[in-house]
C-alpha cells in the first residue's frame, strides 16, 4: 500500500495523485467527507463553483485548518463556471469562490468547460422556452484562458489549466498564447481511454486528471466496478473493484479523484495497489468489448447545452460548437 504519490505539473506544482472529488456530493454530506478524507490522509480536494456546496466545504476548512492539516499541506483546485468566462468577470468569479471558501487562494484553477453562459447571476441561465442554456457567443476560449493567466502572473493562483477540453480546445489556447495548461481534468475511466488525447497532453506534457474514474450511475447502465473482469483482478489483490479502477487510472499516470461520502469508501478509495502488467490490461480489455461510453454529455443535460463538444454521436445535432476564437 502506498499513499500520498505526487505527480510534478509543468509549472513545477506538485499535485497530489489521489483526491477527493465533491460533483454531486449533497449539502449536509460534504463537510464530513472532506473532514473524513483529510483526516484519512488526502491532501489533494476537487472543488467548483457549479457544485453549489463550497461554503460548506469552507466550514469544513475552519475545523481543520490549521487544527488538523496545514494550509500549504492541501492541493486544492476549483473551477471558473461558465456564466463568468468574459475576462472581466473571470478575477470576481475566482474571489467568490476565495470567500466561500475562507481561503487567500488555489493551489489549481480550471476553466470548467469550453462553453460560456451569459454573464449574470444565474449559474445556469435558459433561453426563453427554458429548455435549453443561454450560451454566450460573444467570448472564447482563448480570451477566457488570457484572463487566467493574467490571475497566475499576478500570483492570486499557482496553477491554472481546464476541464472536459479536446485536443482542438487545447491547441486553440496554446497556439493563441503560448502558454500550456498544468492541467486537463477529464472524464477517464476504461470505457473511456481516450488514448489520442492522452498522447497529445503526455507531448505537450499537461498532467491529466480523471473525474468519475468509476464511471457513475446516471445512465442507468451497468456500473464498471460490477463487470467480472474487475471484480476478478479485485479478487487477487484482496481489494474492492473501485481500488481497482482508481489504480488503472493511476497506472496511466492521472491523478484521479474519486467521489463519496461514506467514510469507509473515502478510507479504502485512499489505500493504493499496484497493478500488474497483465491485470492492467484485462481492466483495460473492458473497452474492446464493451466500446466507448462517456457518461457525462450536456448536449443531454437539462436544460439543455445546445452544443457539440467532444463530438459523440449524441451531440451531432447541437448547432453549436466550441467558440476557439
Amino acid at each position: 500500500m502506498s499513499l500520498n504519490k505526487y505527480v510534478t505539473l509543468n509549472d513545477g506544482n506538485k499535485i497530489p495523485q489521489i483526491g477527493l472529488g465533491t460533483w454531486l456530493s449533497k449539502p449536509g454530506e460534504v463537510a464530513n467527507a472532506v473532514e473524513v478524507a483529510v483526516k484519512a490522509g488526502y491532501r489533494h480536494l476537487d472543488l467548483a463553483r457549479i457544485y453549489q456546496n463550497q461554503e460548506e466545504i469552507g466550514g469544513a476548512f475552519k475545523k481543520i485548518i490549521p487544527s488538523i492539516v496545514k494550509r500549504e499541506e492541501l492541493f486544492i483546485t476549483s473551477k471558473l463556471w461558465n456564466n463568468s468566462h468574459r475576462p472581466e468577470n473571470v478575477q470576481a468569479a475566482y474571489e467568490e469562490t476565495l470567500q466561500q471558501l475562507g481561503l487567500d487562494y488555489l493551489d489549481l484553477y480550471l476553466i470548467h468547460w469550453p462553453v460560456a453562459f451569459k454573464p449574470g447571476q444565474d449559474l445556469v441561465p435558459k433561453i426563453a422556452d427554458g429548455k435549453q442554456t443561454d450560451i454566450d457567443r460573444e467570448v472564447s476560449i482563448v480570451d477566457t484562458w488570457k484572463a487566467l493567466i493574467e490571475l497566475q502572473k499576478a500570483g492570486k493562483v499557482k496553477s491554472i489549466g481546464v476541464s472536459n477540453f479536446t485536443q482542438n480546445d487545447l491547441d486553440a489556447i496554446i497556439n493563441a498564447t503560448g502558454v500550456v495548461p498544468a492541467v486537463n481534468q477529464i472524464e477517464a475511466h476504461p470505457l473511456l481511454p481516450q488514448d489520442d488525447l492522452v498522447a497529445y497532453c503526455k507531448a505537450k506534457n499537461i498532467h491529466l486528471t480523471a473525474y468519475s474514474p468509476l464511471g457513475n450511475n446516471l445512465s442507468g447502465k451497468t456500473k464498471i466496478v460490477d463487470y467480472p473482469q474487475v471484480s476478478e483482478v479485485a479478487k487477487k489483490y484482496n481489494a474492492d473493484p473501485a481500488q481497482v479502477l482508481i489504480a488503472w487510472g493511476v497506472k496511466r499516470g492521472y491523478s484521479v479523484i474519486p467521489k463519496s461520502v461514506t467514510e469507509s469508501r473515502i478510507k479504502s478509495n485512499f489505500e493504493q495497489i499496484e497493478l500488474k502488467d497483465e491485470d492492467y490490461e484485462t481492466v483495460t480489455s473492458l473497452y474492446k468489448e464493451l466500446g466507448k461510453v462517456r457518461f457525462n454529455i450536456p448536449y443531454t443535460y437539462a436544460p439543455q447545452w445546445d452544443i457539440n463538444i467532444f463530438g459523440e454521436d449524441a451531440e451531432k445535432p447541437a448547432k453549436l460548437t466550441v467558440k476557439t476564437q
